[in-house]
């Protein structure tokens, strides 16, 4: 371990920007609250990641670790214990000035903030509800923060955070627990799943008592609600636990040395308005995706998940625990889960109709809803102008807005191939599995081999990336930068930054 002592801001925001490159947080927040007159920013739901970088990453958010130190041992970590790499703290004032700053110049729109474990993971959530707390209360920061939780901390840690994130994240790391306790012997399932069930219970008694059902505005009659920290009997159980030994926010005060407030005093009513996510390292260990899948579609059934991220295994160790990546990440392999996740949370899917034990692994030249429809051709040819919503759903080709476009449209008019074009829809591949009037575009054999061969010669665009040479180097907010180390919140720097710009896929 390399630290180093009196270190600059500027050297700590290098180190630990590019510490936190492998944290996948390409989402939208979700979360829509506008600005006031009593603080700085916003948090609009169109406003967040809308800027992504050639490999997929946000770049909108300042996306940085609170420290890399850390006193865990993953094998698979570039800030394992054992590595000897540069290590770097911020305080939480030092880090709430940053934040600031890049707000202020309209570099970022919003923080996500991870951590290595220093000390203990109840230390480092100290500091991060501390770094929170002053970002909302002290410098009025009305902005997005999606913030790691860390597994092992104290739920009332955990808790108090949740009143000022938008939005919490538990990493699960592995699909399964072998796996975990193979290369994070340190870490443990049952961590990392009480403070998702934690949040998840919060987040639904939050929601009952503000009336807030299937993401209607809250009713501003509701009754105030209760300041309970869920017992550790009720962390597994769907609902909260009757018992009378529930701890009260206001009544409790954390043992490391922060007091926990009954609730910020700034005005926030919601717990984590953006949910929850969690995130996988894909390739390292050697489940199918049938394995990896049945755990996503599970954390959206039981614990509510917002989104499960899938980050190709990156080999930056030197370990005979690790595979060998000579050929690169399994960025491919992490496309095809990404698209069989889209299926299962917006298309109605389940993960048994997709892969099964015999077939445990997704088709490298077919995505999974074309190879779902080859493999299920007495379902089609599909009827544009009769089907139902669900129906056209499983068309390939045809997606949400789509669907909803033919179903908006077939009101008042008999769709042909050429209105259905017009509307979005990829007839290179839907060609083959509808008809349109009782007529389909050409005479087509419907017949697995010979749909397949067409859909292969199509030749869909892979994402950017996956079918040539990139590298991981973690994109930067500036080109050419200088802090003063001492700087005070309102003083003028002398910060040049020249914004790069990428588009979205």
């Amino acid at each position: 371990m390399i630290i180093q002592e009196g270190m600059s801001i500027q050297r700590k925001l290098e180190i630990l920007s590019d510490a936190a490159k492998f944290d996948v947080a390409c989402t939208s927040s979700g979360v829509d609250r506008k600005g006031n007159q009593t603080g700085i920013g916003n948090s609009l739901a169109c406003g967040i990641c809308h800027t992504f970088s050639a490999d997929g990453r946000c770049i909108s958010l300042l996306k940085i670790l609170f420290t890399n130190e850390c006193i865990f041992d993953c094998k698979y970590c570039i800030n394992r214990s054992s590595n000897d790499v540069v290590r770097a703290s911020f305080t939480p004032k030092e880090l709430c000035e940053l934040t600031i700053e890049f707000y202020r110049r309209n570099y970022i729109e919003g923080l996500f903030l991870s951590s290595g474990i220093k000390v203990s993971p109840n230390h480092t959530m100290e500091l991060i509800f501390e770094t929170l707390r002053m970002l909302r209360e002290e410098y009025h920061f009305n902005g997005y923060i999606h913030c790691k939780a860390i597994p092992g901390s104290d739920p009332v840690l955990i808790e108090a955070i949740g009143w000022y994130a938008d939005r919490m994240s538990v990493n699960l790391e592995f699909p399964t627990a072998e796996s975990l306790k193979q290369l994070a012997p340190h870490k443990n399932r049952k961590n990392i799943l009480k403070p998702m069930r934690q949040i998840q219970l919060r987040r639904e008694s939050n929601n009952e008592y503000l009336g807030i059902h299937d993401n209607k505005q809250p009713h501003y009659n509701a009754p105030v609600l209760r300041d309970d920290v869920f017992g550790m009997d009720s962390i597994y159980n769907k609902g909260p636990s009757n018992d009378n030994s529930l701890l009260k926010i206001d009544d409790v005060n954390y043992k490391g040395g922060i007091s926990l407030y009954k609730r910020p005093s700034i005005k926030r009513d919601k717990f984590v308005p953006a949910g929850q996510s969690t995130q996988m390292i894909i390739g390292a260990t050697e489940e199918s995706d049938y394995q990896i899948m049945s755990v996503s579609q599970s954390l959206y059934d039981n614990f509510n998940l917002k989104r499960v991220f899938y980050s190709a295994f990156v080999n930056v160790n030197d370990d005979s625990n690790l595979p060998s990546t000579q050929d690169g990440p399994p960025l491919l392999r992490e496309h095809r889960l990404y698209q069989a996740d889209w299926l299962i949370r917006f298309y109605g899917f389940r993960i048994s109709e997709l892969l099964t034990e015999k077939n445990p692994n997704f088709n490298v030249f077919l995505d999974p809803k074309c190879d779902w429809a080859i493999r299920h051709l007495e379902m089609f040819p599909v009827e544009v102008n009769k089907a139902d919503y669900r129906t056209l759903l499983r068309v390939p080709g045809i997606g949400v807005n789509s669907a909803r476009r033919i179903i908006a449209a077939r009101k008042t008019a008999v769709l042909g191939f050429k209105d259905l074009k017009a509307m979005g829809i990829v007839l290179k591949r839907a060609v083959y599995f509808i008809t349109c009037n009782g007529r389909m575009m050409y005479p087509i054999k419907l017949n697995e081999d010979f749909i397949t061969r067409e859909l292969l010669t199509a030749n869909d665009r892979l994402p950017y990336g996956i079918d040539r040479d990139i590298t991981y180097k973690q994109l930067s907010l500036f080109d050419d930068i200088s802090f003063k180390s001492d700087y005070k919140q309102d003083a003028k720097t002398d910060i040049k930054l020249v914004p790069q710009r990428y588009s979205p896929i």
